[in-house]
């Protein structure tokens, strides 16, 4: 059967070519003898495998010396525990910016906390009303000066948002979910405190989780944080506390070495931009589509929209995954279509949906 068009928010399709040679080096890695799902996380070969990954996401993302890369596991879901039980011990106040589904999910965990801890956390700004159609202006963000950190999501991949802009928080660190967002542009990492990301979208299979932090935000947590939720402890022994997610980290490094392969993430923004501009300007065309999102913040990575009518949507996408197009489905919090675009996915691959987009419209206008 040949290879579908996957157009999964995530876990999402990865580059054919990395594929192949992880397909390759699956019975031997590097004359090992055995496969990287197989061998010891504390093996010569595998320490080299981790500490090249490392060495590749500070290349390609320009990771200043001062931050530390941890591979853990736990999803970003985790993620909304981790940031406030480590973060929020100094000054015990924190500021959320809710512009999506997943920044509402980690101000509710971050809440949950900070209740159970006498601490505050603020929403500094929300689109929730507006059913997340745009994303805050800087002059919407209610900003506490003695917060510990600011938390937003950078991709909104249900509604099909993004932040264009690097928000000004002044001397308070700047926390980041760019799970759906991640290797998709050149980003200036020193403008965060803290980075974290969800493989599944643009990096590698599901399994890992990406943290960049700054070396001074490895303080004290939260009293009776868990040692393996102490970014410190994975810190302190270079994300090896336990046994990593070794095929995750082994495929990314796969996946890094094909972004550089292929001109880095300015070269990588380009071709995210045009292959979402072919949709968006079809979108823009036609009044048999509709998508939602205020144009200055729609999102390059998930791009969003729907007829206005259920049974026709159900139709689109029944009939687009008979055509090869799989997962066009909108999440059940929004109905409609969404179609995920991410690097791996070829610009033959949105040419083929948008072809698809026309004739349904014939068909179905």
């Amino acid at each position: 059967m040949a290879r579908i068009y996957n157009f999964s928010a995530g876990p999402s399709m990865l580059p054919e070519e990395v594929l192949r040679q992880a397909a390759d080096e699956m019975l031997d890695y590097n004359g090992s003898g055995m496969s990287v799902m197989e061998m010891s996380h504390r093996s010569k070969v595998y320490d080299e495998i981790i500490r090249n990954t490392e060495a590749m996401f500070r290349s390609v993302m320009a990771i200043p010396d001062n931050y530390k890369v941890l591979f853990l596991q736990g999803g970003a879901s985790m993620q909304f525990a981790m940031v406030p039980m480590n973060l929020l011990a100094k000054n015990g106040v924190a500021d959320y910016v809710l512009s999506g589904n997943f920044s509402q999910k980690a101000w509710e965990q971050a809440d949950a906390l900070a209740k159970a801890f006498g601490k505050t956390v603020n929403i500094a700004a929300s689109t929730k009303e507006e059913k997340y159609c745009r994303i805050p202006t800087q002059k919407e963000l209610k900003l506490a000066p003695n917060a510990d950190y600011v938390h937003i999501c950078s991709n909104n991949t249900i509604y099909g948002s993004a932040w264009q802009y690097i928000p000004d928080t002044g001397d308070v660190p700047l926390v980041s979910d760019m799970s759906s967002y991640i290797l998709s542009r050149p980003v200036d990492v020193s403008r965060f405190g803290l980075i974290y990301a969800g493989a599944q979208k643009n990096i590698a299979p599901a399994g890992l989780t990406l943290v960049i932090i700054r070396e001074d935000l490895l303080g004290e947590p939260l009293p009776g944080t868990p040692i393996m939720l102490n970014y410190a402890t994975m810190a302190k022994n270079d994300s090896m506390y336990n046994t990593p997610p070794c095929w995750p980290i082994y495929i990314s490094l796969l996946v890094l070495q094909w972004i550089e392969r292929t001109g880095g993430l300015a070269a990588m923004q380009q071709r995210n931009e045009e292959k979402a501009a072919l949709l968006y300007n079809y979108l823009d065309s036609t009044t048999f589509y509709q998508t939602g999102i205020a144009p200055e913040d729609r999102s390059i990575m998930n791009v969003t929209f729907t007829t206005g009518n259920e049974e026709l949507d159900a139709k689109f996408a029944k009939e687009s995954a008979a055509a090869g197009m799989s997962n066009l489905k909108g999440h059940r919090a929004v109905g409609g279509m969404r179609a995920s675009i991410y690097n791996a996915m070829p610009r033959q691959g949105v040419e083929a949906l948008l072809a698809f987009m026309k004739n349904f419209e014939k068909a179905n206008g």
